[in-house]
């Protein structure tokens, strides 16, 4: 297998693909897990639902494009599968009880437990830049999280929650960029995450409503979409520069709020987006000044 090429600025661009897809999937999963759309349905369904339809994606793109699939590593699979089955769910189940812009505040915290994962586990090395980079974007993360006695209820540990778990699937996910090519790398995880989704939803099941199908299939498709953009950008560019990139999903998800619920962002929310932008920035310009000497 070649492997992709080093490339920053494109890794950057198809992160923030991304971040737009996954911000559409937490507000759907928002309209499912309350009666938005029926009654509201289970965290472990709308997870299946998740997996299912982008496991019929993902088939069908394999089914046109035919790639050529080499021998998958079964271990970093399992990890990454499992890894990513609890987070999804962990963080569906938070944007039920707690506002949107909190849940996915807390969640997306999960770029700062790669970038220190990344360092035991990846060997990678951090320098200075990166780690104001990221220093920048958590405190627009804090900012936007309107830290108040409400935002530390339990359904706030489990957005929490998920970012640390979330935070470890991007390790794995960074590990499988090397090995595997993207298109086979997300064909075993929709796979497996089904098969996982599959058993746990049998315990919860109940009927969708239309729109409620209608939201599921969404879901899965943006998610498929979601996570091509993703595993592409991981494999052109070390996981701590790709992954606090993520945090612009806030700013996603603050201008969903204002399209569809008509939510008018304050000046808390324009502030800390703009310190998250910040930060991305930084990491975006120190990256192109070291590709800059390099090439001299």
């Amino acid at each position: 297998m070649t492997p992709a090429r080093h490339n920053p600025p494109l890794a950057a661009l198809l992160i923030i693909a991304a971040s737009a897809l996954l911000a559409g999937t937490t507000l759907l999963a928002k309209a499912l897990g309350t009666d938005e759309l029926g009654p509201a349905l289970h965290p472990m369904q709308i997870s299946h639902g998740r997996f299912m339809f982008a496991f019929m994606v993902i088939v069908s793109a394999v089914g046109i494009l035919r790639p050529r699939l080499s021998r998958p590593h079964w271990g970093l699979h399992i990890g990454r599968t499992s890894f990513g089955w609890l987070g999804i769910t962990l963080m569906f189940a938070s944007v039920a009880f707690i506002p949107l812009a909190d849940a996915t505040a807390i969640s997306f915290l999960n770029p700062v437990f790669a970038m220190v994962l990344a360092i035991p586990l990846l060997r990678e090395t951090i320098g200075p830049w990166r780690w104001l980079a990221a220093a920048v974007a958590l405190a627009g993360a804090l900012i936007l999280l309107r830290p108040t006695p409400d935002s530390f209820q339990p359904a706030a540990l489990l957005a929490l929650t998920a970012a640390v778990v979330i935070g470890m699937e991007l390790i794995f996910i960074k590990k499988l960029s090397g090995r595997e090519i993207p298109i086979q790398i997300l064909l075993i995880n929709n796979a497996m995450g089904l098969t996982i989704a599959s058993v746990a939803v049998s315990f919860v099941f109940q009927m969708p409503t239309p729109q409620q199908w209608a939201a599921l299939a969404g879901i899965g498709v943006l998610m498929a979409c979601a996570q091509a953009c993703f595993v592409n950008g991981m494999a052109r560019a070390d996981a701590s520069f790709v992954a606090p990139i993520s945090y612009v999903t806030l700013i996603f998800a603050a201008f969903y709020d204002f399209a569809i619920f008509r939510v008018v962002p304050d000046w808390i929310s324009t502030l800390g987006a703009t310190i998250i932008l910040t930060g991305g920035l930084i990491l975006v310009w120190r990256e192109g000044r070291q590709r800059q000497a390099l090439s001299r």
